[in-house]
């Protein structure tokens, strides 16, 4: 069922970006960078089918909140059907409005912000706007965790974090079809 509505969404929706979910080893290695022991608010943009949703919820306390914003109604419907977590909210909107769900839950700001969304899909505007916003929605010392195919420009993501951003790394993760690039922007 699952990939049927993926591969459906896929042919579909323009902002769906890849022909699979993310693996194993990507998912892995944006855990290692959140300290889930500690009491954290992470918010997810695009979490498509819930793959890094479901690792996050196993791996978080049971203090932690987790915010999925999932622009796709169909891959919202199925990620509110399929998991079901009281530390979860999924909310049907762009990772653009951020803010305003932030404001609806806490008014606090996030610890970590985790993206699949593809920037280079985005306009320029738009994807000038998400970053502004998401530097606005951390907390000191938050982390944006972005995960995207290595062969994209700098100038889609990482150049406008750099804008933002103190500390930007990047880091490549083979052993996916297509590789990502891990980009960490630290809000200090």
């Amino acid at each position: 069922m699952k990939t049927l509505v993926y591969i459906r969404n896929l042919l579909a929706d323009r902002y769906v970006a890849s022909i699979t979910p993310s693996s194993k080893s990507a998912v892995e290695r944006i855990c290692r960078k959140i300290n889930f022991k500690a009491k954290n608010l992470i918010i997810e943009y695009g979490p498509g089918l819930g793959v890094f949703t479901s690792r996050f919820l196993e791996y978080m306390s049971p203090e932690s909140r987790l915010i999925a914003i999932e622009r796709n109604p169909d891959f919202h419907r199925l990620l509110r059907r399929e998991i079901d977590d009281p530390r979860l909210l999924v909310h049907l909107g762009c990772a653009g409005s951020v803010l305003d769900v932030l404001h609806g839950v806490n008014g606090e700001g996030a610890d970590y912000i985790v993206s699949g969304i593809p920037f280079s899909l985005l306009s320029g505007q738009m994807r000038a706007g998400i970053i502004s916003n998401t530097f606005s929605a951390l907390k000191n010392g938050g982390s944006f965790l972005a995960y995207q195919t290595f062969y994209q420009p700098d100038r889609h993501l990482k150049s406008l974090l750099k804008e933002h951003f103190p500390v930007v790394r990047t880091e490549l993760v083979l052993p996916c079809i297509p590789p990502l690039s891990i980009i960490e922007a630290k809000k200090e």
